[in-house]
């Protein structure tokens, strides 16, 4: 199973979101996820409906609980995490899931995005 976190400003656009995501790559993705204040933005719902997805609400506690490559202050301040797209990615993903790698952002600045694998046994 694999799960792409996406973190983005509240007035970010598909565009910014898609670029973020596409540079994560997109194979065999089963599901976007992102805080759940976030979840029903305009933006990500676009996309979760371009590339047939759902999206998974994450509620802050749980992206605190997660172990990230990348910190953001700012991010950490926001949210308790400091990487919300690696934390969501994780989060989505399950118990024991892993990073495919740090968050990438998109070229302008408004969204990142992480991939996270669990392994079905």
């Amino acid at each position: 199973m694999r799960v792409a976190g996406i973190g983005f400003r509240r007035n970010a656009n598909l565009a910014s979101l898609k670029a973020a995501l596409d540079e994560a790559g997109t194979d065999g993705l089963s599901a976007l996820a992102t805080v759940e204040s976030k979840a029903d933005a305009p933006a990500l719902q676009a996309l979760a409906n371009m590339l047939g997805l759902p999206i998974q609400s994450i509620a802050q506690v749980d992206l605190a609980r997660q172990t990230v490559l990348t910190h953001s202050p700012r991010v950490t301040a926001l949210v308790g995490a400091g990487s919300l797209a690696e934390a969501a990615a994780l989060a989505g993903a399950g118990l024991g899931a892993r990073l495919l790698g740090p968050r990438v952002q998109s070229p302008d600045g408004m969204a990142t995005a992480a991939i996270a694998e669990r392994t079905e046994r």
